[in-house]
C-alpha cells in the first residue's frame, strides 16, 4: 500500500513539532528553519499530487464502514495546491512580522503543524477522516488565535473554540444520519444516494452539515468568531481568513454537497433553497458590516464573511457551472484576500496604525504595498480583466440558469455586494493615494516601505493573481473538469 500520500502531513507535524524542542541560537536561524520546513512540506505535497491520483490508502480501519483513509482526486488537488503555494510565502512574511509580536518559537511550531492538518483535510477520502482533521484544525489553530495571551486574545480564542466545536457537533449529527442510510461516508462524485428516494431526514442531515461546517465558513449568524479573531497576529488572520480555517469549512461543504449527498439528489429540494438563502443573506450582511467598520483588519474580516458566501452560493447552485465558479472564487479569493490582510499587517508593523483613516497618504510612502493592495482590491471588486470578475460572473450565470427565485436573489446579492465592496475597498485606495488638500504630508516623514521579507510575498502573490487572470480560460477549463468529477 502506498503511504506516500501522508508524507506531507507527517513531515509538517515532525518539522513543526521539532521547533518546540530545539534551541535556536538566533531568531534568524529559527526563521530559516521555518521557511525550510514549509518549503519542504510544499515539495512533498507536489510529489504526492504528481505521483498519486485516485489511489485509496487506508491508514486505519475500525470496520467496513469506518476508515481513516486518504486519496488524491481533482478537488483535493486544487485545494492542496492552493495551500502549498501560499503557506511558504506566508512563513516568509511571518519571519519579519513576528518580530513585532514575539513568541516566534511557539508560533512557528503551531503554524507549520497547521499546514499538515490542512493537507490532511485536503487528502481525506471520506467524511470521517475529514471530520477528524477538521476538529484537529480547530485545536491546533487555537494557540495561534490566542498568541498574545491577553484578555482580548483569550476572549477571541474562547469564542473561536465554542463556535467551531459547536458547529462540528452539529455537522457530526448530519454525518451520522447519512451513514445510517448509506452505510459509509466515502467520497464519491455524485454522492452515495443515487438509488435513495427523497427523504426528509437526509435533507435535514444535509442542512445540519452545511450549517455545522458553515461555522468555519462564517455564515450568518454564526460568523461572530471571525471578526473577533482579528486580534491575532496578522500572519494568523491572513491564513485564517484566506486559506486554512475558512476554506476548510468551504471545502467540507463542497465534499458534503457533491461527493456525499450528491447535487442531483439535493437539487430542487427545500434543503437547497434553505442553504442558498443562507448564502445570499451572508453575502449582503458581510458587505454591509465591512462598509460600516472603521478598523482595517476588522473591515477585511467582514469582507471575508461576504466573499466566502460567494463560494457557497456557487456550491449551493448544485450544478457543474456553479461548482466551477465556486472553485475559481475559492482560489482567487485566497490570493486576493491574503494580500489585503498583509497590507493591513504592514501598516501595523511599520507605523502602529490600525484604522482606515490612518493610511491617508501612505500610497507614496509604501508604494509596493499599496500597489499590491490596489490591484487585489480591484480584482476582489470584480473589475475585468482581473480574476474576481470571472469567478463572480461564472457564479452569477450559474445562479440565473437555475431559474429559481433563490438564484435570482443570489444575482441581486452579488450586485449589491460588488457595489459595497467597491465602496469599502476603494475608500482605502483613495485615502492612500489622494489625501485631502489640507493634509499635512510632513506627518508622514517616518512612514516607509515594509521590509523585503514582507513585500516580496505580496508582490509574488499579486503577480500570480494577475497571471492567472490573463490565463483564466485555461484555468476555468481545469475547474470544469473537476466540477464534473474529473481527475
Amino acid at each position: 500500500m502506498n503511504y506516500l500520500i501522508i508524507l506531507p502531513v507527517v513531515t509538517a507535524f515532525l518539522l513543526g513539532g521539532c521547533i518546540a524542542g530545539m534551541k535556536f541560537e538566533t531568531t534568524e536561524k529559527l526563521n530559516k528553519y521555518a521557511v525550510m520546513a514549509a518549503s519542504l512540506v510544499s515539495f512533498c505535497t507536489a510529489v504526492v499530487l504528481i505521483s498519486m491520483g485516485g489511489e485509496h490508502v487506508v491508514l486505519f480501519s475500525f470496520n467496513d464502514a469506518l476508515e481513516i483513509a486518504f486519496k488524491v482526486d481533482g478537488l483535493s488537488t486544487i485545494f492542496a495546491a492552493m495551500v502549498s503555494f501560499l503557506w511558504p510565502l506566508a512563513v516568509v512574511y511571518a519571519t519579519e512580522y513576528m518580530k513585532h509580536e514575539g513568541g516566534q518559537q511557539k508560533f512557528f511550531t503551531f503554524y507549520i503543524m497547521t499546514f499538515g492538518v490542512t493537507l490532511g483535510i485536503a487528502f481525506s477520502a471520506n467524511m470521517l477522516t475529514l471530520y477528524l482533521c477538521y476538529e484537529m484544525l480547530t485545536f491546533i489553530t487555537l494557540p495561534l488565535v490566542m498568541h498574545n495571551i491577553d484578555n482580548r486574545s483569550i476572549y477571541a480564542g474562547r469564542k473561536y473554540l465554542i463556535y467551531s466545536v459547536s458547529g462540528a457537533s452539529v455537522a457530526f449529527i448530519g454525518m451520522m444520519i447519512i451513514m445510517s442510510v448509506a452505510g459509509n461516508t466515502e467520497f464519491v462524485y455524485g454522492g452515495l444516494l443515487t438509488n435513495v428516494s427523497e427523504n426528509t431526514a437526509l435533507l435535514v442531515a444535509y442542512v445540519l452539515m452545511f450549517v455545522g461546517f458553515g461555522v468555519k465558513a462564517a455564515i450568518f449568524p454564526l460568523h461572530g468568531w471571525l471578526p473577533g479573531a482579528s486580534v491575532a497576529p496578522t500572519t494568523v488572520t491572513a491564513l485564517l481568513h484566506a486559506v486554512a480555517v475558512v476554506k476548510a469549512g468551504v471545502f467540507a461543504i463542497m465534499r458534503a454537497t457533491y461527493y456525499l449527498f450528491g447535487a442531483e439528489y439535493l437539487y430542487g429540494t427545500w434543503a437547497q433553497s434553505v442553504v442558498m438563502a443562507i448564502a445570499v443573506i451572508t453575502i449582503c450582511f458581510g458587505s454591509w458590516m465591512a462598509l460600516r467598520s472603521k478598523h482595517f483588519k476588522r473591515r477585511l474580516a467582514y469582507s471575508t464573511v461576504s466573499q466566502l458566501s460567494y463560494i457557497l452560493l456557487g456550491v449551493t447552485v448544485m450544478t457543474a457551472d456553479g461548482f466551477t465558479g465556486a472553485l475559481s472564487h475559492m482560489i482567487f479569493h485566497a490570493l486576493m484576500k491574503i494580500v489585503l490582510f498583509y497590507t493591513a499587517g504592514s501598516v501595523l508593523y511599520m507605523n502602529h496604525k490600525e484604522y482606515i483613516r490612518d493610511v491617508e497618504g501612505y500610497g507614496a510612502k509604501m508604494p509596493k504595498t499599496f500597489a499590491c493592495f490596489a490591484l487585489c482590491s480591484l480584482a476582489l471588486i470584480g473589475v475585468p480583466p482581473l480574476a474576481g470578475f470571472f469567478s463572480k460572473f461564472s457564479i452569477a450565470t450559474a445562479a440565473v440558469k437555475t431559474g429559481m427565485v433563490t438564484g435570482y436573489m443570489g444575482v441581486a446579492a452579488l450586485i449589491f455586494s460588488a457595489l459595497f465592496t467597491a465602496m469599502y475597498l476603494l475608500q482605502i485606495v483613495v485615502l492612500a493615494y489622494l489625501p485631502h488638500k489640507d493634509f499635512e504630508t510632513a506627518s508622514l516623514t517616518k512612514v516607509k516601505e515594509a521590509p523585503k521579507a514582507m513585500t516580496m510575498p505580496m508582490v509574488v502573490i499579486t503577480v500570480t493573481m494577475v497571471v492567472l487572470s490573463l490565463f483564466s480560460s485555461q484555468l476555468f477549463s481545469l475547474f470544469e473538469i473537476v466540477a464534473k468529477g474529473g481527475f
